[in-house]
């Protein structure tokens, strides 16, 4: 972000600091609990478990960071504009999540519950990580009467 886009664009740099800050608690929650979920269904499900949480995490993680990098992408942006790369991003990311789990679906090496459970946890805990770091950043609100 350079000067000159910060004085034309005052949103700027709250919305990259929103989403500097929610990236970080981001990552320091959910890959833990990935890791959680990995050697738990390791242990559940030998390596079939192993296999299937894995592939669970990363596209959890990679789905959480693809918001938060649309987030800075369209930072600039006028508002209404913003809203279309908002919505649109999170159609594409459930549609590619959709498919690749399509594509899954008759692996055998992943197990499937594994795979479910450790998506779930690691979308859960980054939005809830997400959250919290929002709320925690100060964004300048203008109130008008």
């Amino acid at each position: 972000m350079s000067e000159t886009e910060a004085q034309e664009n005052p949103h700027v740099k709250p919305v990259v600091d929103a989403a500097r800050a929610m990236t970080k608690a981001s990552l320091l929650v959910t890959p833990p609990a990935v890791l959680v979920c990995i050697v738990l269904f390791s242990i559940l499900n030998g390596l079939h478990g192993f296999l299937g949480s894995l592939v669970g995490g990363v596209l959890a993680m990679l789905a959480s960071l693809s918001t938060l990098g649309l987030m800075r992408f369209s930072a600039g942006q006028d508002p209404m504009f913003v809203m279309v790369i908002a919505l649109s991003g999170y159609v594409v990311k459930v549609l590619v999540l959709f498919g690749a789990l399509t594509l899954l679906k008759g692996v055998t090496a992943l197990h499937p519950l594994s795979l479910g459970i450790t998506m779930i946890v690691a979308i859960l805990l980054a939005a809830g990580a997400e959250f919290a770091a929002f709320r925690k950043t100060n964004i300048p609100v203008i109130v008008t009467s």
